[in-house]
């Protein structure tokens, strides 16, 4: 039997903040970027400290390996280990899978930890792993952005942040779900466009705003006692040109102006703790919302949530057994 393995690929983060600027090269495929951006980016890792995403990439992986470790092919005799690749950082992706080929991997389950799929971004993850595959067989998840056991593991974190709030203030508390925002350039037509969405070649349009809104919709529809909910996109960037929206400040305008005092900000296109959590998140939007009379708080992420691994586990499973079938 072939050998098999998982493969967790995830954006990246630098260990410190002299490495941004090498880092932000990566993000933006070597574009030149303005000082003030790359500032600006220096000083939120200096307010958070550091970014823990690698490490709780790694100690997911842990989790999900441990899933696996039950499955059919490991009571065969074919333990699958789960490896980590970052396309922005270290362990690099080009560099993990030439390693899971000198571990003598013939197949692997590659699984993006962005549930929600864009094209343009998650199909560098792809390129990226692809590209060094050379021979090695892939079985490749586009998107599980409407994977139960996601909306589950998301919903367990909304239960107890939503019970702990509702008690200190004595009524329901209404949930505003986000996602990391995209430029619109890359998901919707050009102005110029005749009719219909931007197709992309024998995929048609691209999913990432209906996949992350149908998270949101299906992590509300499993928590009971939420009076209200909205969505919004986050962390949009410095990049020219419009990205999508409604961004979660002027949702945060409409919803003060509404009476609004009390909520509960769900990111749901996040896994883990990492810049856009520990600074957009608990820092600037929480402030942002106390200016205008809004108690902000946040469920606990993912992180190492026993429930992402089954999840996660069970795609990577599918994966495999998918190569299995076709050897």
């Amino acid at each position: 039997m072939a050998k098999q393995a998982v493969l967790l690929l995830a954006h990246g983060t630098p260990e410190t903040i002299e490495q941004i600027p090498e880092y932000l090269r990566n993000v933006v495929s070597g574009r030149p970027m303005p000082g003030s951006v790359i500032a600006e980016i220096q000083h939120r890792y200096s307010l958070i400290g550091r970014s823990p995403l690698t490490e709780l990439t790694c100690a997911q992986a842990r989790l999900i390996e441990s899933e696996l470790a039950e499955s059919e092919l490991a009571r065969a005799g074919h333990p699958v280990k789960v490896y980590v690749g970052m396309r922005n950082w270290r362990p690099y992706i080009p560099d993990v899978v030439r390693g899971m080929r000198e571990d003598g991997v013939e197949q692997m389950a590659v699984i993006c930890m962005a549930p929600q799929n864009s094209r343009t971004s998650v199909g560098l993850y792809r390129r990226a792993a692809e590209a060094e595959s050379k021979g090695m067989r892939i079985d490749f998840t586009e998107s599980w952005a409407q994977h139960p056991l996601l909306a589950e593991a998301f919903a367990e974190r909304l239960r107890a942040a939503l019970a702990k709030l509702s008690a200190e203030v004595g009524e329901p508390v209404p949930v505003l779900f986000t996602a990391h925002s995209v430029p619109t350039r890359t998901v919707e037509p050009p102005k110029d466009a005749e009719a219909g969405p931007r197709l992309w070649p024998g995929q048609g349009a691209d999913p990432y705003a209906d996949d992350a809104r149908r998270t949101a919709e299906l992590v509300a529809q499993r928590v009971s006692g939420i009076p209200q909910w909205w969505f919004a996109f986050q962390s949009q960037g410095a990049s020219g040109g419009p990205w999508l929206g409604p961004t979660v400040e002027e949702t945060l305008d409409r919803l003060a102006s509404e009476g609004v005092r009390n909520l509960i900000l769900q990111p749901i296109g996040f896994l883990c703790d990492h810049v856009e959590i520990l600074f957009d998140v608990d820092i600037a939007f929480r402030e942002y919302a106390a200016k205008r009379g809004i108690r902000l708080e946040r469920p606990q992420s993912l992180n190492e949530s026993p429930t992402l691994a089954k999840a996660v586990a069970d795609l990577a499973g599918s994966g495999l057994k998918r190569l299995s079938s076709n050897y």
